[in-house]
């Protein structure tokens, strides 16, 4: 019988709501979603993204409200989105299972601490706080609670770097370029912690080996901070970093270039694109149209392949925000998790550390 044949004799509106969510697995077993109610922190520019997409969602979330403490925004926001805007952030704590704080960063570590405090599940923006000493407190809270935290990395959801991932094998030489137009939303804080931390988040993950040694310089143009900043880093695996990140360039760059035995990939952020180079090694009579390169006396000439993958159109900010909601659902693991934003923002204070 059908599952909607089924479902109509059903009186209870709710039975038969969570029944038409149900999920069957592998074994042929219903498992139950039950969605979570969240609540959103925060109606910025970011803010206002995360809550429409939140509200379509809602295989994973019941979207209660949000609070921001601009009231007359507020207002307007709730009458626009019909979702029901809360004055007092603690009545709106009291209704959610999970919190979504997109409030400006040095406001971060209050509201994780009592998202944690509440065991409520913690989605935050990056960088996950203002100082690494925060960071490293809610690392000591959260051991005490089972509660999902995430970190919203975002470019880790972006589908170019999805693409490219299972292509970086022990990449040597890693260079990136995260360039801005400038805006004066963001200048409060240095370009490191505005846009570098993203690459550096990334890199963390791709190298997986600590930093053995950091050189930075960098320049305040138009702020009181940083604007633009280079830093040079060195793993102890020998792989090496050359970071680049402003928000006074002329145009915007988002590209990360990794280099390594026999391949090049590189990842263009902002346009969700990807080039792969390979070296092969030639065999029998090449193409007339192959590219092949004399390696030198003695050496095997190799061929050159140029790709560009298809890249699967997706949202990242949607993505990362599903990611949440199974990890609550179903208990699956985090992209990003407390650790991994803690360790970019130790990182990227290493390098401000550098910096005259």
């Amino acid at each position: 019988m059908r599952l909607r044949q089924w479902l109509k004799p059903l009186a209870n509106k709710y039975l038969r709501k969570q029944l038409a969510k149900a999920i069957r697995n592998s074994s042929g077993f219903f498992i139950f979603a039950n969605m979570t109610k969240i609540g959103l922190l925060g109606i910025g520019h970011l803010g206002k993204i995360h809550l429409g997409i939140l509200r379509g969602l809602t295989e994973y979330f019941e979207v209660v409200g949000f609070y921001d403490i601009d009231t007359v925004e507020g207002k307007r926001i709730a009458e626009e989105y019909g979702i029901r805007f809360f004055e007092q952030a603690d009545e709106l704590l009291a209704l959610v299972d999970a919190i979504d704080i997109v409030v400006p960063t040095p406001f971060h570590f209050e509201w994780a601490k009592r998202g944690i405090e509440l065991n409520k599940h913690i989605f935050v923006e990056k960088p996950v706080t203002q100082t690494v000493e925060e960071s490293h407190a809610l690392l000591g809270l959260l051991a005490k609670y089972n509660t999902v935290f995430q970190v919203g990395h975002v470019e880790r959801f972006n589908p170019a770097f999805v693409a490219a991932e299972p292509l970086l094998n022990a990449p040597e030489f890693i260079e990136t370029h995260r360039l801005a137009q400038f805006n004066p939303r963001g200048t409060d804080v240095p370009v490191v912690l505005d846009l570098m931390i993203h690459d550096l988040d990334i890199i963390l993950h791709v190298v997986k080996s600590p930093v053995a040694s950091i050189s930075a310089s960098g320049v305040a143009v138009v702020s009181k901070s940083h604007d633009i900043t280079n830093a040079r880093l060195v793993f102890e695996n020998g792989t090496v970093a050359n970071l680049t990140a402003s928000r006074i360039s002329l145009k915007n760059m988002r590209k990360s270039r990794f280099f390594q035995r026999n391949a090049y990939v590189g990842v263009d952020f902002l346009n969700k694109s990807l080039e792969v180079v390979h070296l092969e090694p030639l065999k029998g009579t090449p193409d007339p149209y192959d590219m092949v390169l004399d390696l030198g006396e003695g050496v095997p000439p190799k061929k050159l392949s140029i790709e560009s993958p298809s890249i699967l159109s997706t949202n990242a900010i949607e993505e990362e925000l599903k990611e949440f909601g199974r990890a609550i659902a179903y208990g699956n693991p985090v992209s990003v998790d407390l650790q991994a934003g803690h360790q970019a923002l130790d990182l990227a204070y290493r390098i401000l550390s550098m910096l005259s």
